[in-house]
């Protein structure tokens, strides 16, 4: 059975406003009090199911580094449905993976929203306890991060996107093949790798040490590792990079270099972001489906709302290749 906001009071010893103040992420107690009642809270299950909600419902959104073109992308995604649905939308930055801003679990909790969107983040489990006392809601959308066991999730099938990639560009010919990762300690980054390294094995093709190159997402990683792929004498003729903006970097290279995709090099992206579209040329690309993901988050959200202690398995959409004009057959050098 649920305590009440009494009984909770009664076993730590202190008044009624004192948990109040903990519940509703006021200051004025000391840590030590806070985690005692963070601690009960947890283990007798309080949890607020009538606490009043804003006028005009609320998602918060998490997100790290909220600047990237992938975040934007996300961020519309989520606030185009939020605004179909009449909620309001707080976006958050962060520019650490596992942990949030200072002082946001309390801004949070002051604006006790229907929800929070965790993109590319995870959360300390004292600010995910915090949230569940007050039946706030957390789902993660980790097309960019790593998922917490604890937290419900909907990614993208990142293996079979790294594979697809592979695939296409050894059914173009190319056997010389590098790679452009993320971060190795995100999930989405070491299955884009693991999908790379499975189609290059299956089709007999040894995958070479130098030519799978370090990244994090970044432009400035496909221009530096690009540059060093494509100044080796035995340069690849095909690279595979881990994002979309990777890829960018990886065409400023071969242009420096006067060497001309898709003629001279083959080069696919990850995600499908609009810029791809602009590229020159157009970029061959997996895409992961980013509105499809807002939608199954909303969803997720109020499902859990109803009912916080449904149990949600991770959900996994599909990645599809993208053939634009970035890549083509290999020509004999």
């Amino acid at each position: 059975m649920r305590s009440t906001l009494a009984e909770v009071a009664a076993v730590a010893g202190v008044s009624v406003s004192t948990v109040s103040k903990v519940l509703n992420g006021r200051p004025g107690v000391s840590d030590d009090t806070r985690a005692e009642i963070e601690q009960l809270l947890d283990a007798r299950r309080y949890n607020r199911r009538s606490s009043p909600r804003p006028i005009a419902p609320l998602i918060d959104i998490l997100c790290y580094e909220v600047d990237s073109a992938w975040a934007i992308e996300a961020i519309s995604g989520v606030e185009r449905i939020a605004r179909q649905r009449s909620m309001g939308v707080v976006v958050s930055g962060t520019n650490d993976l596992h942990s949030a801003d200072a002082g946001w679990i309390d801004g949070v909790l002051a604006r006790n929203p229907l929800g929070v969107i965790s993109l590319i983040s995870t959360l300390p489990a004292g600010h995910k306890k915090q949230l569940w006392s007050r039946n706030i809601p957390v789902v993660a959308m980790d097309a960019g991060g790593s998922a917490d066991d604890d937290v419900p999730s909907i990614g993208s099938a990142d293996f079979s996107g790294g594979y697809a990639a592979a695939k296409h560009l050894l059914d173009l010919g190319h056997r010389n093949i590098a790679m452009i990762t993320g971060p190795s300690d995100l999930m989405v980054s070491t299955a884009r790798v693991a999908g790379f390294r499975a189609a290059l094995e299956t089709a007999g093709i040894p995958v070479r040490a130098d030519n799978i190159r370090p990244g994090a997402f970044h432009h400035a990683d496909g221009l530096q590792q690009g540059r060093i792929l494509l100044e080796r004498p035995d340069r690849p003729t095909a690279i595979f990079a881990g994002s979309d903006i990777q890829a960018l970097g990886v065409f400023e290279a071969a242009r420096a270099l006067g060497i001309d995709i898709p003629r001279d090099l083959s080069v696919v992206g990850y995600d499908d972001l609009k810029i791809a579209e602009w590229t020159a040329p157009p970029l061959t690309t997996i895409r992961v489906p980013l509105s499809q993901m807002s939608a199954h988050a909303m969803r997720l959200l109020t499902m859990l709302r109803d009912d916080p202690h449904l149990e949600v398995p991770r959900i996994e959409v599909a990645t599809s290749l993208v053939v634009r004009r970035s890549t083509a057959p290999i020509t004999p050098r």
